[in-house]
């Protein structure tokens, strides 16, 4: 089973292009560690019971028994000690789950899967994947996005936008971990004049770029075609109906990939866009 990180940044697009993989026929499954975050600190989760023990009952809403988020936070980010407390505690639950759904997957025959979170590359989850996918724009389409999304609705400014910004990892230094990139930039769609939208993608329930929709399409056949044909389909068979057999290969092209990037990383080797054939 071939295990794909999908990340990018805030308002590049990863929900976007989430969605298109999900609505493509051939039903990929997609993890969002953002849900996961959520179900592992519900009412009666060990996680919560934690958060609990480690920062009082105060983080626990006494009507609905739910996590007061406002001030888990207030009291988690104090100190950089409480924060690697809490790191420690969430994100050891979410990985947990993570891997659960991973194998009820393998076991119910899938052949790929996406792991769907914008802190892919920080949380080091990157070395876990057998490639990673960075849903990309240029730094001026985020801002522009943000303040469309959230400015008069939620009253961002434009320097609350670029502290966000700050806050992150810059897009352009994830493409050194990226082994495809999604380039959802707004003057990509200066260049699809005479482009054929993919027919699935016609019958789709909200609007979408017709860029990242070609892209998506490509990169998803791109993942079937590996599973195509006699030889890959007695490849993913004996993956599959030998569990050891699958788990070595997976660890192995995770081990190839990640020493592809750490030599990227060691030598500094600049990664540039590649250019989108639409």
């Amino acid at each position: 089973m071939l295990v794909v990180g999908l990340t990018g940044g805030i308002a590049s697009g990863k929900s976007t292009a989430s969605y298109l993989i999900s609505s493509h026929p051939a039903k990929i499954p997609i993890i969002d560690l953002d849900v996961l975050a959520r179900e592992v600190v519900a009412p009666g989760q060990p996680a919560l019971t934690a958060l609990r023990n480690t920062f009082g009952p105060s983080v626990i809403n006494s009507a609905d028994g739910m996590l007061d988020r406002a001030e888990l936070g207030r009291l988690a980010f104090a100190t950089p000690d409480k924060t690697k407390l809490l790191n420690k505690i969430t994100h050891g639950a979410i990985r947990r789950r993570m891997v659960k759904k991973l194998l009820l997957y393998w076991v119910t025959g899938h052949k790929v899967v996406v792991v769907d979170t914008p802190l892919l590359v920080e949380a080091g989850l990157w070395k876990l994947c057998g490639e990673l996918v960075l849903v990309y724009c240029r730094k001026e389409d985020q801002l522009k996005r943000m303040l469309k999304r959230d400015g008069e609705s939620k009253g961002l400014s434009e320097e609350d936008a670029r502290q966000r910004l700050k806050a992150q990892l810059d897009l352009d230094d994830k493409l050194v971990y990226a082994d495809a990139v999604l380039d959802n930039s707004s003057n990509l769609d200066d260049r699809t004049e005479g482009v054929e939208a993919p027919e699935w993608t016609k019958r789709l329930d909200r609007e979408t770029s017709l860029a990242l929709r070609s892209q998506v399409d490509r990169l998803v056949e791109r993942w079937l075609d590996g599973y195509s044909g006699a030889g890959g389909g007695l490849r993913w068979l004996v993956q599959w109906l030998l569990p050891p057999v699958g788990l070595a290969m997976g660890m192995w092209r995770a081990w190839c990939r990640t020493a592809a990037v750490k030599a990227r990383l060691k030598s500094g080797e600049k990664v540039s866009l590649p250019s989108s054939k639409l």
